[in-house]
């Protein structure tokens, strides 16, 4: 089976082009071929399929976890779906409709002197904010917003200890926000001292979060810029993550801690968001990369 290795801005997947190879077992496959160290490696496993009968659009795209969980999208991964249909011959379309589990995605794209892509701007769809269709476990009608989480976790009693949060100016008040995945955001002084890999496990499976959860530490530093980082659900620690900008953009509008356009730094790289509120779509613009391609034992 040819794979496709590809990347947004550091979240990187291993691509099968369904329209040329079949993948019986997704859920089997996914933590094996994504492997760091006997597989090819990455943060799980995308698959370019034709869409659904009877869904108007040009091309699916399947997305699963290192865990071998399927979740129902991926912002990065969603652009390098559009340049792996476009640069490989699937589909030229330009804007392109992508199938999802959010339902069909609309990108446009810009290409280079050889005709391949390099940036992509997605319309994320607009955002979910009541706390059962997120979900969140809390019992209001009302958006999650600014909600204070402090007494939902004896934080002193578990393996990340109390300490980081006066250390990296973290405050646990929580937003909650789905991009057709569940995310929350907090916001912290320096999301460097944050102590992503016990914190980050503890709140994607947490109670209040029923499907689990992406994790985000955000730090403002205008009104137009921030930096996150991200604890993916079924993933662990990723250098970016699209749905979750999305997110932040959403959250720092209801929190008033941004603005409604922002430029998000993230490990892998840098990503443009937008969100003018009012029943409106977030927008994403960022980078799509191909590295390498090779042959998976059958």
């Amino acid at each position: 089976m040819q794979f496709i290795k590809m990347h947004g801005i550091g979240n990187d997947y291993v691509y099968v082009n369904g329209f040329e190879e079949s993948v019986t077992d997704p859920v089997s496959l996914a933590p094996v071929i994504a492997d760091r160290h006997t597989g090819v490696g990455g943060d799980g496993l995308i698959l370019l399929l034709p869409a659904e009968e009877g869904v108007d659009a040009d091309v699916r795209m399947r997305m699963f976890n290192a865990d071998g969980s399927e979740s129902e999208m991926c912002g990065n991964g969603i652009r390098c779906v559009c340049k792996l249909a476009h640069d490989h011959g699937v589909c030229t379309n330009n804007p392109m409709k992508i199938q999802t589990g959010n339902g069909v995605l609309t990108l446009q794209y810009t290409t280079d002197d050889n005709n391949k892509i390099e940036q992509v701007r997605v319309n994320m769809g607009k955002p979910i904010l009541t706390p059962a269709k997120v979900p969140v476990a809390i019992k209001q009608d009302a958006p999650v917003v600014d909600y204070d989480m402090a007494g939902h976790l004896d934080w002193a009693n578990t393996p990340a200890g109390d300490a980081w949060i006066e250390h990296s100016g973290t405050q646990l008040r929580m937003t909650c926000v789905s991009m057709g995945n569940p995310h929350v955001t907090l916001y912290s002084r320096d999301v460097a001292k944050v102590p992503l890999e016990t914190v980050g496990p503890l709140l994607e499976r947490h109670p209040l979060f029923p499907a689990r959860i992406n994790v985000h530490f955000v730090q403002v530093h205008s009104d137009s810029e921030v930096t996150m980082r991200t604890w993916e659900r079924g993933s662990g620690i990723t250098l970016a993550c699209g749905t979750g900008a999305s997110a932040v953009c959403v959250s720092g509008v209801l929190t008033q801690k941004s603005g409604p356009e922002i430029l998000a730094h993230l490990p892998g790289g840098d990503l443009f968001l937008q969100w003018d509120a009012n029943d409106e779509p977030v927008y994403m613009t960022g980078p799509a990369t191909e590295v390498f391609t090779g042959n998976w034992p059958g």
